[in-house]
């Protein structure tokens, strides 16, 4: 089963994306393998992981979690080309993983927070998620679909801002300061 949910994600990205993307594929113990892929779209880059959705999110308290009921998803770093990002696929199949592993449940306006930078030499340490506009991929019922979260890098700041504030403050700073969430030398949010 879980070879068809990664099947129907790759046919929706090659869809949507219309190109042919680089993967990598990262294997953590006791985990299936996740794939990042890194799709050029016009002058940015998309990543997108593959694999964490294999299985349903559930809280890691429910003893008796439903192998087919539960919220599923992937997901996905938008940046601008011309930036080398190298670490940035180990980082997100870390994050992808984390449901697997630490029992995290990923839904709109969640931190996760890595303690570490997000590629080599980052001042970004976490990511905000949200929705991402790729949209959902269906699943054979009763299966929930699959949502594209949108993980955006923000530095420990910002992550102790939302903690503070919530998410909609930080987006609401980041309009203000006219900051470009895309690019991977921006500066911070003044909070």
């Amino acid at each position: 089963m879980s070879d068809e949910v990664t099947g129907r994600i790759d046919d929706h990205l090659a869809a949507t994306l219309a190109s042919t993307p680089q993967r990598a594929s990262v294997t953590f113990l006791g985990v299936e393998p996740i794939d990042v892929l890194r799709f050029a779209s016009g002058d940015d880059v998309v990543y997108v992981t593959v694999g964490c959705s294999r299985h349903p999110m559930a809280d890691p308290s429910d003893l008796h979690a439903d192998p087919l009921l539960g919220p599923r998803a992937e997901l996905v770093v938008r940046m601008h080309g011309g930036s080398a990002l190298p670490g940035l696929h180990r980082r997100m199949a870390t994050l992808a993983a984390a449901p697997a592993v630490e029992g995290l449940v990923l839904a709109d306006d969640a931190l996760v927070d890595l303690s570490e930078p997000l590629w080599d030499d980052a001042m970004c340490t976490a990511v905000l998620l949200e929705d991402d506009d790729l949209g959902e991929v269906s699943l054979d019922e009763p299966r929930e679909p699959v949502r594209f979260l949108r993980a955006v890098p923000i530095t420990a700041n910002e992550a102790a801002w939302v903690r503070l504030k919530g998410a909609d403050a930080l987006r609401d700073a980041w309009r203000e300061a006219g900051i470009d969430v895309m690019s991977a030398d921006r500066a911070g949010a003044t909070l």
